[in-house]
């Protein structure tokens, strides 16, 4: 190839790195150096890789004379993948959700998708920055912040643009091309909201498609890991690498079986045969300029021959968060975690993080720490937490996804990529895949009042293990708009 490596892994998809690797004109070393190096370039700017693998390239080494010796094992065979901070890996990698205090933590063995991937044949690059303790910290805490990582920015506009969602990290190394693609991890919002407001693909998928062992947990009715890449086939090829049953997961026992491949649902003309509905209250929020990005979009559905059911209501707009849930299953999911880390760590409960961010307050306690006091003072018992948890479900399962995709016969509802229209969707567990949309001139108001460009992407939701159908009418979305441009560094840099 006539382009330089570390021009051509900027525009590079996952298929093309591995045309490349087969033919024998890149080998994965020289494209996990050529993302080292971006990362020791551009990193600087935004803060969103917290550590590279120190074993990566020698990892890829034997990737790529297994590939010679006994050939491929599939398309992610020596890719570099990043990994956000809550995700254990066995290795020379620390685990530490962002937080100082577990800053020296290493994991004892690999979390269930870390060895899935492993076992694709992905390098594992490195750590993503993220928000500490997934924004379940403070209410207080800016997205993209952590006491051991500092500030995530957003690569179209260092200091100005939001990052969204804990997985800001993981969103802003591969809008900057640190990594091929990288793995986030959502409660709320946390992997779609990134890959919105960095022009990306990002695939939150039902809880138990994935697998959450080993990994820091806030709610473990609504964690689940998820990929962040530039295209809905990269992201679909991550997907199929990480689903599995666990063993040590029961939420994945009561999944079908997954698939490991959702190639076949790369339907570029998926979009003639489906039925999208629009909640038009979470819509209502919306500047005139992001409002005129989802009237685009509702355009481009129509024009590719969607049936498009506009207004749809699901009668639970208004339904509140209930906070003691989630409380409780942060302490008690929490508490498991640390008590069994190693004996050098210095916190292994809730109580005793609380108290180490306390007397280190200097360094960990930037943004406060009332949402990880709340949960500590958690009162509920395990009979009081089910109870309430049912009631806490009960109206999204009777008023919520399900309710108006049968009412309409509709195949997924489609929302703006911002925060309010994820919240039904996470507390069943629901999927959802965000894809870009357009770039706004004004875009978000930072603190200072000053109103900046930046991307906006569409989430399409469905119902539980709906994978399938959200990927194939993303594809067709993305296919008809191919809008994502990458953001421009080196003027940054200057």
């Amino acid at each position: 190839m006539s382009i330089n490596i570390e021009d051509w892994i900027q525009d590079a998809d996952l298929a093309s790195m591995q045309q490349a690797m087969t033919s024998g004109e890149y080998t994965s070393e020289a494209i996990v150096l050529a993302f080292i190096k971006r990362i020791h370039k551009y990193n600087p700017l935004i803060n969103a890789v917290l550590e590279i693998n120190p074993d990566a390239l020698e990892i890829a080494r034997i990737l790529d004379k297994e590939r010679i010796t006994t050939g491929s094992r599939g398309p992610l065979h020596g890719i570099p993948i990043l990994i956000k901070d809550n995700i254990d890996t066995h290795d020379r990698m620390h685990t530490s959700a962002g937080s100082v205090a577990l800053a020296e933590s290493f994991a004892a063995e690999d979390a269930f998708i870390a060895a899935k991937l492993r076992a694709a044949g992905a390098v594992l690059l490195g750590k993503a920055n993220m928000t500490e303790w997934s924004n379940f910290m403070s209410n207080y805490m800016p997205a993209g912040y952590s006491s051991r990582g500092g500030y995530v920015l957003n690569p179209y506009g260092p200091g100005k643009l939001f990052v969204s969602g804990s997985s800001s990290g993981s969103a802003a190394a591969v809008a900057a091309s640190l990594s091929a693609a990288a793995i986030g991890t959502e409660t709320a919002g946390s992997i779609v909201g990134p890959a919105s407001q960095h022009f990306l693909v990002g695939i939150k998928p039902t809880v138990g498609l994935a697998s959450r062992s080993g990994i820091i947990p806030i709610s473990v009715s609504q964690d689940t890991p998820g990929p962040i890449a530039k295209t809905v086939t990269d992201a679909a090829i991550l997907l199929g690498a990480i689903v599995g049953k666990d063993e040590n997961d029961k939420a994945t026992w009561k999944s079908p079986t997954a698939l490991h491949d959702y190639s076949s649902y790369l339907d570029r003309d998926f979009l003639r045969k489906a039925r999208i509905g629009i909640p038009r209250h979470y819509y209502r929020s919306l500047d005139e300029e992001r409002l005129a990005i989802m009237e685009d979009s509702i355009k481009v559905l129509r024009e590719q021959g969607a049936t498009v059911i506009d207004p749809v209501d699901l009668h639970l707009e208004q339904h509140s968060w209930n906070n003691d849930v989630i409380c409780y299953e942060f302490k008690t999911g929490l508490n498991r975690y640390l008590s069994k880390l190693d004996s050098n760590v210095p916190v292994h409960s809730l109580q005793e993080l609380i108290a180490y961010n306390q007397k280190h307050a200097a360094s960990a306690l930037k943004f406060d720490q009332d949402n990880l006091i709340r949960s500590e003072q958690n009162t509920l018992n395990e009979t009081t937490y089910h109870f309430k948890r049912q009631e806490y479900n009960q109206p999204a399962v009777t008023k919520g996804i399900d309710y108006v995709l049968d009412q309409y016969g509709l195949d997924a509802l489609m929302l703006p990529g911002d925060i309010d229209g994820m919240y039904i969707a996470a507390r069943l567990g629901y999927p959802l895949i965000t894809v870009p949309a357009g770039y706004s001139a004004e875009g978000i108001v930072d603190a200072d009042g000053d109103s900046t460009q930046g991307p906006f992407g569409v989430i399409f939701s469905g119902k539980a293990f709906s994978e399938p159908t959200l990927i194939s009418i993303a594809y067709s979305f993305e296919q008809a708009t191919l809008i994502r441009r990458a953001p421009d560094l080196d003027k940054w840099m200057s």
